[in-house]
């Protein structure tokens, strides 16, 4: 059979567009042509895809290495970005460093990531990671890059979760990637001991909703992608539960008096482990309380 000329360059353009083409990813979510979220051991993992490489936000639980990388297909990562320096967000790290990949994540990442620190509620110490897994590129407070013609801006949400969590926000996708600072189906958690506390997490909670829009899709650590309406009730939810601790912690109550109190009664959803929440959020609330008010006993 012969081609003619028109024909010929039909089909080289085909076959060039096939080799471009992104990634198929094994075992994930779609969320447009470029941005994907993988099962990282649990966690979510979203991947963009930019030219013939990816950028991620976050790398998964420790252990699920290959699971992610064979999800990814065998495509390039060449930028990570780190939401917190927890295991289940940051476990496969080392690989993709290793890979050439550039881990972009806030300063307090990086310093949790670099020591040994002691955790209170386990009484042990958990030991620093191998320098491998610290991030390469730190930033303060906020920062963007432009990728594939997409504008990835990032920046820092105050004592939310931790000490260094960080949101990345894939402007012209309107998609918005926010770590443990959304908890659709986990427990919320407050890493009391590295600052993070309850007020902290209502101003970042905030902070997120003013860079949204009705059309944002939000994509938590772990669990469903939620829209800004979902968001906005569970930021509600946070401040009335700040609201009812303050009253208790005023009150001198701990964390056994708050609950048989009921501080978590009717409230939209349920807590799994409510007595863990309320040490947490006691124990922060304790170091910020300076703003609780001039009652506090």
């Amino acid at each position: 059979m012969v081609l003619n000329r028109r024909e010929l360059l039909k089909s080289a353009m085909a076959g060039a567009l096939t080799a471009w083409a992104a990634p198929r990813f094994a075992g994930a979510q779609k969320l447009n042509d470029k941005l994907t979220i993988i099962d990282g051991g649990g966690a979510n993992v979203l991947a963009y895809t930019v030219g013939d490489g990816l950028i991620l936000v976050d790398t998964g639980a420790p252990k699920s290495g290959d699971k992610v990388k064979a999800a990814l297909n065998g495509a390039k990562v060449q930028t990570v970005f780190n939401t917190h320096y927890h295991t289940d967000q940051t476990g496969n790290n080392e690989m993709f460093a290793a890979a050439g990949a550039k881990i972009i994540a806030h300063r307090r990442t990086k310093e949790w990531m670099s020591v040994d620190y002691w955790i209170p509620q386990e009484e042990r110490y958990e030991k620093a990671r191998s320098k491998s897994a610290w991030p390469t590129e730190t930033f303060l407070e906020t920062g963007s890059l432009k990728a594939g013609g997409e504008q990835v801006d990032y920046g820092y949400l105050i004592l939310a979760h931790t000490s260094g969590d960080a949101y990345v926000y894939f402007r012209n996708a309107n998609v918005l990637a926010v770590g443990d600072v959304a908890s659709p189906v986990a427990d919320p958690s407050l890493d009391w001991y590295t600052g993070a506390w309850i007020g902290g997490r209502v101003d970042s909670m905030d902070t997120l909703l003013k860079l949204a829009n009705d059309q944002t899709r939000i994509v938590p650590a772990y669990g469903p992608v939620m829209t800004k309406a979902q968001f906005k009730a569970e930021r509600d939810m946070m401040e009335e539960v700040r609201a009812r601790l303050f009253k208790d912690v005023r009150e001198g109550d701990g964390p056994k008096d708050m609950l048989q109190a009921g501080v978590l009664k009717d409230l939209p959803r349920t807590w799994k482990d409510p007595d863990k929440f309320l040490y947490a959020a006691a124990k922060g609330l304790w170091a910020h309380h300076d703003k609780l008010d001039p009652n506090v006993v």
